[in-house]
Order: structure tokens, then sequence, then C-alpha cells
């Protein structure tokens, strides 16, 4: 009896720690499913707050490159005057004078860099007029004037048809980087030369548009920036500092209406820029 009694007492010992670790499994079951819950949650709330922190991020990014853009397409006729000034000379060719001015090759950094690939030769470009007489009594050879200075520069090449012409000067001088495409009406530019012999004047006004060409082929530059004998030649340039023309022209009988050849003419013809 006594046997009998200890084995049920046993056995319901047994049940009881079954039950009891039945109840804990279940519990820790629990809990670790909770767990698994809460980090699940924290991950999606991680995850949130990363995309959330992403998307702010982008937006500051976008705005900051707005005010950049804005910044760089702010006008400051100072400023574009100081930076290309050093790269603008008159041309003296015979009785006949215009302006002129250095190019940067491709890959120079342009206002400060050398225009002349490290050979200590210049590419200048000037309209062919400014050259005409010159070339046509086969002389090869014009004058550069800058700050009281002056330089030879050789008659490379000439398109009459287009009204450009490429010199090059045995001298080194910071060369002026070609605008990658042509300016948009409305856009600011500065214009710069030696009108009536006056070297390093500044004009400015906007590009009214940009014509096709009505006794060739190719487009110009229409411009309201004033321009007047001896500006022919001379770069056109925008706010960016980089040259989009050549003066060559200003319309007659008209006020307002200078034009230009586009640089990427002279680029694509002369294969410097």
């Amino acid at each position: 009896m006594a046997t009998g009694m200890l084995r049920w007492a046993a056995a319901t010992g047994l049940t009881a720690v079954l039950i009891a670790l039945t109840v804990t499994v279940t519990v820790q079951a629990g809990q670790i499913d909770q767990l698994r819950d809460d980090l699940a949650g924290a991950q999606r709330t991680a995850q949130d707050t990363a995309d959330g922190t992403d998307q702010r991020l982008d937006s500051l990014a976008g705005r900051l490159a707005a005010v950049e853009d804005d910044a760089q397409q702010a006008f400051d006729p100072p400023a574009v005057a100081a930076a290309v000034l050093p790269s603008v000379f008159q041309v003296i060719a015979d009785d006949f004078s215009g302006s002129a001015f250095a190019v940067a090759r491709p890959g120079e950094a342009g206002s400060g860099e050398s225009a002349s690939g490290g050979t200590g030769r210049t590419n200048v470009l000037t309209a062919f007029h400014v050259i005409e007489s010159v070339w046509t009594a086969d002389g090869r050879s014009v004058q550069l004037e800058r700050d009281g200075k002056r330089y030879t520069a050789v008659i490379a090449d000439v398109d009459p048809s287009q009204d450009i012409a490429l010199l090059k000067v045995d001298t080194t001088f910071a060369g002026l980087p070609a605008a990658a495409g042509p300016p948009g009406p409305g856009e600011s530019v500065l214009v710069v030369g030696a009108p009536l012999g006056l070297t390093q004047t500044i004009t400015t006004g906007v590009v009214s548009a940009v014509r096709d060409r009505t006794d060739g082929p190719g487009s110009v530059i229409q411009f309201d920036a004033p321009v007047n004998p001896g500006n022919s030649g001379g770069p056109v340039i925008n706010t960016r500092k980089e040259v989009v023309g050549i003066a060559t022209a200003k319309a007659r009988d008209a006020e307002g209406i200078g034009l230009a050849v586009p640089i990427r003419t002279a680029c694509e013809t002369f294969h410097v820029c």
C-alpha cells in the first residue's frame, strides 16, 4: 500500500513537473515570438528612419545643387571681365584694327592656364575681315597688342565664308574655355574688345536669338550688347566665363543688334577648342 502511494506521488510529481515545463516553454515561446515581433518592428522603424533620412538628404542635395546653379548663373560683370581681360587683344593688321582672344585647348582649365599646350605657342581667334587685307595681299603676320606690349602673330588658317580666322603667337597666354553649346535667348553676355581702338572695353547685354544664317550655312548669335568697329573678333562671354561666340558685325542703321559666330563653329573648323 505504501509502495503504491509512493508510485502515485511520484507520478503526480512528474506530471506537475511536465505541466510546469510545458507552461514555461509556452511562456518562453510567446516571449520569443514577442521579441521577434519587436525586432521586426524595430527594423522597420530603422528602415523607415533611414529612408526618411535618405529622402531628406536627397532633398537637401537637390536644393544645394539648385542654389549652386543659381549662384553660377548670377551675372557678375566685374568678375567675368577680370577673368577674361588677360586673354583679349587688339589686332593690328596694316591700317585695320579689331579684336582677338586666346582660346583654351580641350581639357585645359581655361582662364589662368596655358593655351599653348606646353609648346609656348598660343591659339588666337578673330574675325576674318579683321585680317583680310593682310591675307589677300599674301601677308601672313599681324600684330597683337595688350597692356602696351606688341606680339607678332602668324595667320595660321582662315574661313572667309564663316568670317573666322586662326592666329598663332609664340608666347604663352591664358586661354578662354569654349562653351559646350549655344546660348539661349535672354542669357546674359559680356562682350570684350577694342571698339574704335579703345582697348579693354566691356559691354553687356543679353542674347536676343540664335538664328540660321541667311548668307550661308550655320547659325549666328544675335545679342543687344553695344558693339562698334573694332569689336570684331572679340569674344562674347556667358555668365560661366566661357566664350559663346566671336563678335563679327553690327547691323547697319539699327541699335542693339550685334552678331557673332558661334564658338563651336570655330572650334570645329580649326580643331583648337
